[in-house]
């Protein structure tokens, strides 16, 4: 289990030192359009000096949001922990049920649990200023709040796949594995749909978008693929030369390195692309509530929203520049009820079942 990260300690850095020696040198003010009730909420912030965030979004990429943050609202402290979305799940559950100290907020890109979480009734109700400004799919019931809008993407190695070569569309992608399987054998990757509930949401949503990911699975199987549990180690794997292919990336992370290693290649299918968002609740038990409220209003407002966009993790707010794939290419996956069928548990062991014999028949086609 890893330990609490103290952003504060960096952020104070970033700050500069008059926040870090003097809190009280610059109050915050309420943010435009608030109405003045918000001022007592910050006051309470203040009081409660700290908010404790469960979270799966990169630390690194979240130092310089947090930052703005404290500028923003200097004298409330910010605990992140940077954690995967089903230990998050389980640690967050565990210390709820045992009357633990846990997360005030809750925000993760495994978005079936996280609506889960919220319909067995651990979060609380908040109607969050900026919701008027965030789209119809990104909000339930003023609990769970789409944050990010995020594409997920195939990235490749352009050393062993020129950009003409390239998968453009699911279907291209399942053509290229079975004419070049014995050139990828051990080199694609995808997330472990069995470990990772963020990889299951994607791979359950590619089943929903065609039956063809069957067959696309099986394509996949037969180059016998490295299965991981994060977005992180498939990019290090294409960058390092060790992967030529990774499927289901988590496109905004992808770009980023991209950007720093013309080794890689992203591609966004033409035919769809999954869009999801990180849904953030505040916890019906938090003991820091209005921190709680005022980060999340922060990570939905313009300010932070342009933050995000700065750092990998592309805005749900469409009044934020950002780059954006045209419409008719996207297959967004709403933030709501739908999400929970395939978290019933027969339906989910069908699924995978369903999953890994479709990997083992096509391993078995092409020993």
């Amino acid at each position: 289990m890893r330990s609490f990260t103290p952003v504060l300690a960096i952020t104070v850095l970033l700050a500069g030192p008059a926040v870090a020696q003097n809190p009280q040198a610059s109050l915050p003010t309420r943010p435009s359009g608030y109405p003045r009730s918000y001022d007592k909420l910050i006051a309470d912030a203040r009081a409660e000096g700290k908010v404790r965030i469960y979270a799966n979004a990169d630390r690194a990429e979240m130092v310089p949001v947090v930052a703005e943050f404290k500028r923003l609202f200097p004298g409330v402290a910010v605990y992140y922990a940077d954690i995967g979305s089903t230990e998050m799940y389980r640690r967050y559950t565990r210390e709820t049920r045992g009357r633990q100290y846990s997360a005030d907020i809750v925000w993760s890109s495994a978005m079936d649990l996280q609506i889960k979480l919220i319909n067995d009734g651990y979060a609380q109700q908040y109607a969050s200023p900026e919701k008027p400004a965030l789209p119809e799919t990104a909000v339930w019931k003023n609990m769970g709040y789409g944050v990010t809008a995020e594409p997920i993407g195939i990235v490749y190695d352009r050393r062993a796949i020129p950009d003409a070569q390239a998968p453009r569309t699911h279907h291209a992608l399942e053509r290229l594995l079975r004419q070049r399987r014995a050139d990828f054998a051990g080199k694609v990757a995808t997330f472990d749909a069995a470990r990772s509930n963020t990889g299951y949401l994607y791979l359950s949503q590619d089943f929903l978008a065609t039956r063809d990911t069957r067959s696309l699975v099986e394509a996949i199987g037969a180059t016998r693929p490295v299965l991981a549990t994060s977005t992180q180690p498939m990019l290090a794997g294409v960058a390092s030369g060790k992967l030529a292919i990774a499927y289901n990336v988590i496109g905004s992370y992808a770009l980023e390195q991209a950007r720093r290693n013309p080794r890689l290649g992203v591609v966004f299918p033409t035919d769809y692309t999954l869009v999801t968002s990180r849904i953030a609740f505040i916890s019906r038990d938090a003991r820091h509530p209005a921190a709680a409220r005022l980060f999340l209003d922060f990570l939905l407002s313009r300010a932070g929203q342009v933050q995000l966009a700065r750092h990998s993790l592309w805005p749900v707010r469409t009044d934020v520049p950002a780059r954006r794939l045209p419409a008719r290419q996207t297959r967004v996956v709403r933030v709501g009820p739908q999400l929970l069928v395939n978290l019933d548990h027969l339906t989910r062991q069908r699924f995978l079942r369903e999953w890994t014999a479709s990997l083992a028949k096509g391993r078995e086609q092409h020993p």
